[in-house]
């Protein structure tokens, strides 16, 4: 596995292997590798003739009072972790390679970032995009592979991959989760016991709206009391959002279509954890 710091050497070697026809498949990652990072890197391996993956933190979607600075840094881990996972390559730059001392320039996210994350991290997805179309004009890759856990990231992903016309493959994978159904996080580990049992109320909720869905219940406003019951039966009373919205819009509507996604941002403590769940679809198995 080839381990790029410098932006010109990771461009090469995705070019060289794009001038021989090959599929090439990105895995972006910000370090802390779970269970679920390692399910799109072989999503990846699967689908494409090689795997690329990246190691960046990238400071531009953290706000000021955000865990920037404790946010879990295991690089080494990480790097033996991609290895094993078949990735062919590790793009991992520093701050300075990513963004030059005067860089003023950010990308505009599109119109579906406004809602949910949006509205309680406001430059958050400003951030996100603007980092992303740096690694994909860095990277210049067939595929891209983000996890279904960051529904909303993924879809601001790819829209501003369609509008911005990347020309590249977006593939949303399913969420990993544990036993009891919490999605894995880089962010779990800051998690007391306490707080990791509290935390499997977040798919219990989730499911509950799901039976309730299942039973042809289409007001909001049923379903999102579900969810906020089922949280506070865990105790979970520090809610961002606990939301049932069409999944292709994620705008609030009185009476839900048949796609339909829950949404959830909750606080643990110091910890914010955010899950969903289509409505439409099957249970996943754990």
């Amino acid at each position: 596995m080839l381990v790029f710091k410098g932006k010109t050497d990771a461009r090469n070697w995705v070019l060289r292997r794009r001038c021989r026809g090959e599929r090439v498949g990105l895995v972006p990652t910000m370090g802390a590798l779970h269970e679920g990072h390692l399910q799109l890197v072989r999503k990846a391996v699967a689908n494409c003739d090689r795997c690329v993956a990246t190691i960046f933190v990238n400071p531009k979607q953290f706000a000021p009072d955000e865990d920037f600075a404790r946010y879990p840094r295991t690089l080494q881990q990480d790097l033996d972790l991609l290895r094993s996972a078949g990735t062919a390559a590790v793009f991992v730059p520093d701050d300075h390679t990513m963004y030059s001392a005067n860089a003023s320039t950010f990308v505009q996210p599109p119109r579906i970032a406004q809602p949910w994350e949006g509205q309680y991290r406001p430059h958050h997805f400003q951030g996100v995009t603007t980092v992303v179309s740096k690694i994909f004009n860095i990277l210049p890759v067939t595929h891209a592979f983000f996890g279904h856990k960051d529904f909303q990231q993924a879809i601001v992903i790819q829209r501003m991959n369609q509008e911005l016309d990347f020309g590249i493959e977006i593939k949303i994978v399913a969420t990993v989760r544990e036993r009891d159904g919490l999605a894995l996080s880089s962010r779990n580990r800051y998690l007391s016991v306490r707080q990791r049992q509290q935390a499997a109320g977040l798919f219990a909720a989730l499911r509950g709206a799901h039976a309730v869905f299942a039973t042809g219940q289409r007001q909001a406003v049923a379903l999102e009391k579900t969810l906020r019951d089922t949280l506070a039966h865990h105790d979970i009373t520090e809610i961002d959002y606990a939301v049932a919205v069409p999944a292709e819009t994620l705008e609030p509507v009185p009476l839900l279509p048949e796609k339909t996604i829950t949404l959830l941002a909750v606080r643990l403590g110091t910890t914010r954890l955010i899950d969903n769940l289509r409505l439409d679809e099957p249970l996943p198995a754990l």
